[in-house]
């Protein structure tokens, strides 16, 4: 066992790139971390059933990340800033090209130390997964343990944000013998957050229970029983009948039937939008994209569908991010609009989030009435995932966290609108974009970040590649009896060591 060291500051920390805040209700989600821990189990519902049996490297990665099973190197704070999670400080060399980051006295659930070959050879692991986890979308990153407590994380170029990157739940650190030789990773025991996965009901639910060693002190609950509930409206009648403590993205159309003092709404950076495909079928064509842009109304889709929980989108990134209004440009260079003359076009969509398929219905209006034919499909995202990223849709309309990939404005466009981005679900591959992304992403100065970012959100949406709906608000549904649930705007926390009942 490693000798224990006195905790430190963390060495280097970025300026925030998001203003926000995290909220709880009741107590804060880190009050009293270290108390007596003597809670009883909670119960929650989730919106979005594991995809891919909790593999760390996809979307089920936020899963392990909201239930507080697993974590990184770093973690996002209320502002958006890196802080410390599994390193305990860090400092950059080279000019941002290599970053050291020294670990704090943390155990693995299955009793083991994290130690720096351990930490290394996890995020080499991630680094190698096929396809890459989108937090490293465009990095080639390598690890090596220097000593027992450090490791060094390099990058090709010159990555200012890394330890920004780093708080991506698919970078989370896993004990050596989760990590199976067919490249899977187990999470079962074997991650350091402070509820342990125990079991797994397919893709139905999970049992957790506290970790007792976790650094940070034990969780005032004694375990988790988690729910995965596609249906909203299913979600909300159990968090009503009292069957659930906490419930997921609670429908608009479900607010009304909650008592008001479980309704709990917070501002995020969170988009709906209909990303069109620009490689496969009607939409190669930027005239018929430009078709269908000038066919939409936003408006409708804020007030018909969100009643008043979303406003008309301005652009990729909306108002939790506080410093993109004054920032933004107008996209130049848009084809001119062509007719459809009756085009048919099958738009994908997913019912985890029951205003989304309300979306697509209300978007199908608008573009028949513009001279398209237009089918729906309607699929579970667990479903719909493949299909949606190997083309096989004209369009879809998908709920978005802009910042929930690293809570940096740059990464996310590397992920979802370049050539080789791991999220692009539009399959746009266009020069000028790759070029101005490639240039956000070597700003190191966050208020020029930012600039760059916006001009290359202006040369994006001047593709019509995308077209943003709403920026959403999400509402979570908590019982009177709950204290401390967290309402984090980048959606990676959902319950913390200070949640209770």
């Amino acid at each position: 066992m490693r000798t224990p060291r006195p905790r430190l500051i963390a060495g280097l920390l970025l300026t925030p790139l998001l203003a926000g805040c995290f909220s709880s209700s009741g107590n804060d989600s880190s009050s009293d971390s270290s108390g007596s821990g003597s809670g009883g189990r909670l119960s929650v519902a989730l919106a979005f059933p594991p995809a891919e049996n909790y593999s760390p490297y996809g979307q089920d990665a936020f899963d392990l990340s909201r239930l507080g099973v697993a974590e990184g190197l770093t973690r996002l704070d209320a502002n958006g800033t890196a802080v410390p999670a599994l390193a305990e400080s860090w400092s950059s060399e080279q000019g941002g090209k290599n970053w050291v980051f020294t670990l704090r006295d943390a155990k693995f659930q299955d009793g083991t130390d994290v130690t720096a070959k351990a930490v290394s050879a996890a995020l080499t692991r991630a680094a190698a997964a096929d396809p890459a986890p989108a937090a490293l979308s465009g990095v080639k990153l390598t690890a090596q343990a220097v000593g027992e407590d450090q490791v060094r994380v390099a990058t090709a170029t010159a990555d200012p944000v890394l330890p920004l990157r780093l708080t991506n739940p698919s970078l989370a650190v896993f004990s050596p013998k989760a990590y199976g030789k067919d490249g899977k990773v187990n999470p079962v025991g074997t991650a350091t957050g402070p509820f342990e996965l125990t079991r797994i009901s397919g893709d139905t639910a999970a049992t957790l229970d506290r970790f007792d060693d976790y650094w940070g002190g034990r969780a005032q609950a004694s375990g988790i029983d988690a729910k995965f509930v596609s249906d909203g409206t299913a979600r909300a009648n159990a968090l009503r009948t009292g069957d659930v403590d906490i419930a997921e993205a609670v429908p608009v159309a479900q607010v009304a039937t909650l008592k008001k003092t479980t309704v709990h709404e917070i501002n995020t950076a969170r988009n709906t939008s209909l990303f069109l495909n620009t490689q496969a079928g009607v939409f190669k064509d930027a005239g018929l994209r430009a078709a269908a842009r000038e066919a939409i109304d936003t408006s409708a889709v804020a007030k018909g569908v969100f009643e008043g929980y979303a406003e008309p989108a301005q652009g990729i990134y909306g108002p939790a991010l506080t410093w993109a209004s004054g920032k933004r440009t107008e996209p130049t260079g848009r084809a001119k609009a062509t007719s459809p003359k009756g085009k048919s076009i099958t738009i994908a969509t997913y019912s985890d989030r029951p205003e989304l398929p309300e979306t697509a219905q209300v978007l199908q209006q608008q573009l028949q009435k513009a001279g398209f034919t237009v089918k729906l499909e309607v699929r579970t995202y667990a479903r719909l995932e493949s299909d949606l990223l190997a083309k096989k849709f004209d369009a879809a309309v998908v709920s978005r966290n802009m910042m929930l990939d690293t809570g940096d404005p740059v990464t996310v466009l590397g992920s979802d609108f370049t050539c080789d981005g791991s999220y692009n679900l539009a399959f746009l591959c266009d020069k000028n974009v790759d070029r101005l992304v490639s240039a956000a992403g070597a700003e190191s100065d966050p208020g020029k970040r930012q600039d760059a970012a916006m001009k290359a959100e202006a040369a994006i949406l001047g593709t019509d590649a995308v077209i943003p709906l709403v920026h959403l608000k999400v509402v979570t549904g908590i019982g009177t009896s709950v204290k401390g649930a967290v309402l984090d705007p980048y959606e990676r926390e959902f319950v913390g060591t200070g949640t209770r009942r």
